[in-house]
């Protein structure tokens, strides 16, 4: 078999550790891969290079498209960007896939049969880090979704669901507040599922399924969801299952892919040979399936779980217990797996890795333009906390031509006109115009006039956005009250 050429990052803290143990697992089981070291994390931020990757590592990665990386510090401060967040955006990695599993009773968890994965859509959302300050008290970050990034980490779950058996996908949004961010990806979840007739599909409220996922596991298979939702719910889903050191992820694109442990780099540990390299195992275990290797992955993971079946445990996860044989650190932990190359467990589950079919990379729904059209614009002031009543009744004397003022906002809360006069105000105000005839079409030019009026009166705008009706349906959320 020919070497699949990799590109592997040891990264910072106990990142050298762990790595150093898996790559020495994989050697030993018979990999067959080409290894490109490069660096990345704290030294190369503090060469001044800000998103914390050397500039060999993207000619590495534009060669072997597969990266297997440790964790990394990223210095507090000085204006450093997220090498995952980075990475994630660069090299368009737009599911991020995280298996859960409980290894009861070996590992303490109270939820034994737990098996859950999430996929967390990867590069939009709250994640895309757009923020403004927009006055002295109030700061704004932009939630974008949008409906080519909901399909594609939708229908991977589905894809992936039924590659591996799985039997049913759940979804989580917060679409009864956020109707038109999350209600798309809603809407977008409910044409896909109908496309699997095979899959079972659900939908929860994302609160109200996070209380049931961290209480009740065991009745979710596949959980997909927006980026945010995903990144927080992962990670309680791994200490769920007893230790996030033994959780290890997938960061899946069409052209690249991306493997790590979902923990960080655990400065205070570092060099102390006690890190638990099973995170990174694990993500290894997934690079190998993705490269067309599973038959080595399953031997791997069978030879793991025997392992963790045995007792030979790390620090994290031993327990006086009669189930914890032996307390080792880290490089007695990857002898002890290769020791056990070949074996698989008696009680653990093990599993069969399939390759994922090739369709799923690249896969979506045709865009669909809409009819779309003007009807208002809302206008954000910097303006001091003062009573409603008097801004808008001053908004409402600025001649608005063919546009009128609607309403008046302080934080999302309806202020004006017959707001509640107890009502907390900051120095953050909307003003909502819309065309004064329903059936009309605003021009651009009546705002660019509108907002010529409102300048030479002396108002601060600090954001403006346009309201459109897509296909006849407005494109923006109503305001209560």
């Amino acid at each position: 078999m020919a070497k699949t050429p990799i590109t592997v990052a040891y990264g910072d803290g106990i990142g050298p550790e762990i790595m150093s143990a898996t790559l020495a697992i994989l050697e030993a089981a018979g990999a067959e891969l080409d290894i490109d070291v490069v660096e990345i994390g704290e030294q190369v931020y503090k060469r001044g290079v800000k998103n914390g990757l050397d500039p060999r590592a993207w000619d590495s990665l534009s060669r072997t498209r597969v990266f297997l990386k440790a964790p990394i510090t990223t210095p507090q401060g000085g204006g450093y960007k997220s090498l995952n967040v980075t990475m994630r955006t660069a090299l368009n990695l737009y599911a991020n896939v995280r298996p859960t599993v409980s290894y009861y009773p070996y590992v303490e968890t109270k939820y034994p049969q737990m098996d859950v994965v999430i996929v967390r859509e990867n590069e939009e959302d709250l994640y895309t880090g757009i923020e403004h300050r927009q006055t002295d008290q109030v700061y704004q970050c932009l939630k974008l979704v949008s409906r080519p990034g909901s399909e594609r980490v939708i229908r991977y779950a589905f894809e992936y669901a039924r590659a591996n058996g799985r039997k049913k996908v759940t979804c989580f949004v917060k679409d009864n507040i956020m109707k038109l961010t999350d209600g798309l990806f809603h809407q977008t979840f409910d044409r896909i599922a109908a496309g699997y007739p095979d899959i079972e599909h659900e939908s929860w409220i994302v609160d109200i399924g996070a209380a049931k996922l961290a209480t009740t596991p065991e009745q979710f298979d596949v959980v997909v969801m927006p980026n945010l939702y995903g990144d927080i719910l992962s990670d309680v889903t791994a200490e769920t299952s007893g230790s996030v050191g033994l959780a290890g992820s997938a960061n899946i694109g069409d052209h690249y892919a991306m493997f790590e442990a979902i923990h960080g780099s655990a400065p205070r540990i570092a060099g102390m040979d006690i890190a638990n390299p099973s995170g990174l195992l694990l993500a290894a275990v997934m690079m190998l399936v993705h490269i067309g290797q599973g038959d080595l992955a399953t031997t791997i993971h069978a030879a793991w779980l025997k392992t963790i079946e045995d007792g030979i445990h790390t620090p994290d996860i031993y327990r006086n217990n009669g189930l914890s044989k032996k307390k080792v650190g880290t490089r007695a932990f990857a002898e002890a797996v290769i020791a056990r190359l070949g074996q698989k467990p008696e009680r653990l589950k093990a599993v069969e890795y399939q390759p994922m079919p090739a369709q799923i990379r690249g896969q979506q729904d045709a865009d669909r333009k809409e009819d779309k059209r003007l009807r208002g614009v809302d206008v954000f002031l910097d303006w001091g906390p003062a009573p409603a009543v008097g801004l808008g009744r001053a908004i409402e004397a600025i001649d608005a031509g063919p546009l009128k003022l609607e309403v008046i906002t302080n934080r999302g809360i309806k202020v004006y006109p017959h707001g509640n006069p107890e009502t907390f105000l900051t120095d953050h105000w909307r003003l909502r115009y819309l065309a004064r005839d329903a059936e009309t079409t605003v021009a651009p030019q009546d705002v660019l006039a509108l907002l010529g009026k409102l300048v030479d009166q002396g108002y601060d705008i600090v954001q403006t956005e346009s309201l459109y009706d897509f296909n006849g349906a407005p494109g923006f959320s109503a305001i209560p009250g």
